[in-house]
């Protein structure tokens, strides 16, 4: 980190680390060039953050403005109740063979503005965070990205994260024949698996990503 980085830009760094979200991603989130953050974290380019990619950024990370950059004159301080908590469980959503699930007890928590979540389609959603891992999803989900899985979505077509046995796994979920499920790879590496309803619990449905993975630079992060 450069000794000149200004709090802001290394607040912004800190806050991306914390979350392990990439700023590609954040960039892409504001509807900006995948290098819009790095370059203004690395070459103070530009030099302070338009107002309304700060903004967007505070919700995200569930910050005041000020942490960015803000003048505190013109930050109106933000309720405590206008914020939620999405646990962040340390459980790993397989996307290769399988991973044994652990105790479901949240270790961390990520805090999101009402607002910022109203903005993505996400209010009201049961959301629990999730780390990927394996290559099975790619390029959808890659390792290491983090998933919003919402438990009020379990029925439907689309990503999901499922349990079969003691093994968590992140799928396309399709209807197959009367009774039966199929679980499909984004990876055609990855040949599909065909179970019994009654084989698969469904968690969730995977709403939204972020972390490791740099999505292209339309993309927000949501998964529909």
């Amino acid at each position: 980190m450069s000794e000149a980085m200004t709090p802001d830009r290394a607040k912004l760094v800190e806050l991306a680390e914390a979350g392990r979200t990439s700023l590609a991603s954040l960039s892409a989130m504001l509807g900006r060039n995948p290098s819009y953050l790095q370059q203004f974290v690395r070459k103070g380019s530009p030099r302070k953050l338009e107002e309304a990619d700060r903004r967007r950024l505070a919700e995200f990370f569930g910050v005041s403005e000020v942490a960015l950059g803000a003048d505190p004159d013109h930050v109106r301080a933000s309720a405590p109740d206008e914020f939620i908590t999405v646990p962040r469980l340390p459980l790993d959503a397989s996307a290769g063979p399988g991973s044994f699930s652990a105790e479901e007890i949240s270790f961390d928590s990520f805090r999101f503005s009402r607002r910022w979540l109203r903005e993505m389609g996400l209010e009201g959603a049961d959301l629990t965070a999730i780390r990927v891992e394996g290559d099975s999803m790619e390029p959808t989900l890659r390792s290491g990205d983090e998933i919003f899985v919402d438990r009020n979505k379990r029925s439907g077509e689309g990503i999901h994260v499922v349990r079969i046995g003691d093994a968590l796994h992140v799928k396309q979920v399709q209807a197959s024949a009367p009774g039966r499920i199929a679980l499909i790879s984004a990876n055609d590496s990855y040949a599909p698996i065909d179970l019994a309803c009654e084989e698969v619990e469904v968690i969730g449905r995977v709403v939204w990503k972020g972390g490791g993975c740099d999505p292209p630079p339309d993309h927000d992060g949501r998964l529909t």
